[in-house]
């Protein structure tokens, strides 16, 4: 544990005038809610949802063959994304084990833009700067201590941009945009990307035009949402949190079993893999057989204790299988317990048991994420 106090964002003032309960978050002081998470994640699905992700990471990279560099240490086929689009990849060490998963954007032929997770920027920056090319063709840049970045995400994140920026700055999914003279007087980038599995946006501005950014997507209809709702949201979606759902093997706590020591064909995400060119780590990708554990969902079909992270699951005789790692009522599905984790011998729509508590086992049946 760090002995510094959290780092506070440049909403931090925000979020305390719209009473957020606030908490340490992987060294940052952010919200877990503030009315309650099943109100902000529903208000998400059905309107606009609005998220401080500022302890997110922002580097740069920059260099003629940039796209190519990437490439040879990712798990994407980067030199097929062209600008301005946003892909997803991941990152593996030499033995192939998962360090971090990444969104990136191509902002042109010389120039990537990425967003590592909030935990692992200086583990990342380490990991790009010892693979850098030795003759200094790729440049790198942390914009991250500078960089606020808001998540907006729903159904009517556009009408809900629109009328705090001025129309003009709408971005279509998974691409990119530097933002133009607006309302707002910021300058900075936005992506139609985010994590709830919504239609929405990442709007990336300098610290100082932050807090004015927020305020008026609020002021125009977008509810302000905790970690506590982004987490259940993107479990809905069956999207991987790192360090909960993957560990690399070097970041494990003492005493930790390996269990969340993954690569690419265990945590089974279809998006984000492409085995037509060589990365580091691909030998352990293609190893596997079709009896290995693998990430699957499982959903309730009774009730029951709900599904949490480390919980064992079965066959109906009681054969284990693996176990899960995350788990929580689902809000969008009426409280159902749904759950991901890495399972071996099963199939979509086979019934298991998830072992909830000592004394009671619960129903489930296996399911291809997202669930909603």
């Amino acid at each position: 544990m760090s002995d510094q106090p959290p780092v506070r964002t440049a909403l931090y003032e925000e979020h305390l005038s719209l009473n957020g309960n606030m908490v340490d978050f992987h060294g940052f002081e952010l919200p877990i809610w503030y009315s309650n998470i099943k109100d902000e994640h529903l208000a998400t699905r059905s309107g606009a949802g609005l998220f401080d992700v500022s302890h997110m990471g922002s580097f740069r990279f920059t260099g003629e063959d940039v796209r190519a560099w990437l490439e040879s240490i990712a798990t994407q086929r980067v030199t097929s994304i062209q600008p301005p689009r946003c892909a997803y990849t991941h990152f593996l060490d030499e033995d192939g084990f998962l360090i971090d998963d990444m969104i990136f954007a191509v902002v042109s032929e010389a120039e990537i833009l990425g967003v590592p997770n909030a935990s692992m920027i200086d583990v990342m920056w380490a990991w790009f700067t010892k693979h850098l090319p030795a003759d200094g063709s790729v440049k790198m840049e942390n914009l991250s201590e500078e960089t606020a970045i808001m998540a907006l995400q729903g159904p009517h994140a556009k009408a809900t941009l629109d009328a705090a920026f001025g129309e003009g700055q709408h971005v279509g999914r998974f691409k990119w945009r530097a933002l133009t003279d607006n309302n707002l007087g910021t300058t900075g980038w936005i992506q139609g990307t985010g994590y709830t599995g919504e239609a929405g946006y990442e709007i990336f501005v300098p610290n100082e035009t932050a807090p004015a950014v927020w305020r008026a997507l609020v002021d125009n209809g977008a509810t302000p949402v905790g970690l506590g709702a982004r987490d259940t949201l993107r479990l809905e979606k069956g999207y991987l949190l790192s360090g909960v759902d993957f560990c690399s093997p070097s970041l494990a706590p003492e005493g930790d079993d390996g269990f969340l020591a993954r690569d690419s064909w265990e945590t089974n995400v279809p998006f984000g893999l492409d085995l037509e060119h060589d990365f580091i780590g691909k030998h352990r990708v293609v190893s596997h057989s079709d009896d290995d554990e693998r990430w699957w969902g499982i959903k309730y079909t009774e009730k029951g204790p709900l599904p949490r992270p480390g919980k064992e699951v079965q066959s109906l005789d009681g054969q284990p299988l693996g176990r899960l790692s995350s788990g929580a009522p689902s809000p969008s599905l009426d409280n159902t317990g749904i759950g991901i984790g890495y399972l071996a011998g099963v199939k979509e729509g086979d019934e298991v048991l998830v072992v909830a508590s000592p004394r009671k086992s619960v129903k489930a049946v296996v399911v291809r994420p997202p669930f909603y």
